[in-house]
């Protein structure tokens, strides 16, 4: 009796592994949002410490308004290069992003102000010689290349739909760089539309429109990061961008 115990219950055990359901994904589980990218998803200065992402920063606002589980993998002060290369060798990042239903990207700001920032010291307040400088830099730099690599990685993984933030101007009106960011900025955004283009189910979220020069009411003074204001503008864009306004 106790040995036809054990097989009765042997097989039963193999049925429910081997039935369609048991690899099902459930139906009353919650979709999921993967962030990924730098401090702007991180939500830098806004909690009450820098150790762990912010619950105010974009992504967990798109996940309350759409009721979505969050994965927040935003890591503050990376460039293009250090999310393409943990997309391509960190386990925890592939396998979030297998598992995801979307997926939302801020990159390539770190990389840009670096190149700001370097090619303004450089001219010496030479509009001229900074516009050249700033051209032959960003000919010279890898941003776009890494995430058009970053989103080809993303597709190997998931088809989730992509929303993909360009980069506001994070100087106040009071700032110089402000200008000179205005000034370059829309040329620079174009290349994250033209990346959206070239891929499938990819979208733009316009965070320089979205932000244009109320950097007052959305960049943390003294600061470049977005307040709670603007990481709800952030969400908001983004919300729209994926169609789930």
């Amino acid at each position: 009796m106790k040995r036809l115990i054990k097989t009765a219950t042997a097989i039963l055990l193999v049925s429910s592994l081997t039935a369609p359901s048991a690899f099902a994904k459930n139906d009353n589980a919650k979709e999921s949002l993967v962030a990924l990218g730098d401090s702007i998803p991180f939500g830098f200065n806004l909690g009450q410490n820098n150790q762990n992402p912010a619950n105010t920063s974009y992504p967990y606002l798109i996940g309350e308004d759409a009721d979505l589980r969050v994965r927040n993998l935003g890591f503050s002060g990376w460039q293009s290069a250090q999310l393409l290369d943990a997309l391509e060798t960190d386990q925890k990042y592939r396998q979030a992003i297998d598992h995801s239903d979307y997926v939302a990207v801020t990159i390539g700001s770190n990389d840009l102000l670096a190149i700001l920032r370097a090619a303004a010291a450089e001219s010496g307040g030479n509009q001229a010689l900074f516009q050249q400088l700033l051209q032959q830099k960003l000919a010279t730099s890898n941003v776009f290349s890494n995430i058009a690599e970053t989103i080809a990685e993303i597709r190997s993984l998931t088809d989730a739909p992509i929303v993909l933030y360009n980069v506001y101007n994070p100087f106040q009106l009071n700032d110089p760089l402000h200008y000179l960011a205005d000034a370059v900025l829309p040329q620079i955004n174009s290349g994250f539309t033209a990346l959206a283009f070239a891929n499938t189910n990819v979208y733009v979220a316009d965070a320089y429109s979205a932000f244009g020069n109320n950097q007052a009411a959305y960049v943390i003074q003294g600061d470049i990061h977005p307040t709670n204001a603007g990481q709800e503008m952030l969400a908001d864009i983004g919300l729209d961008a994926l169609g789930l306004d």
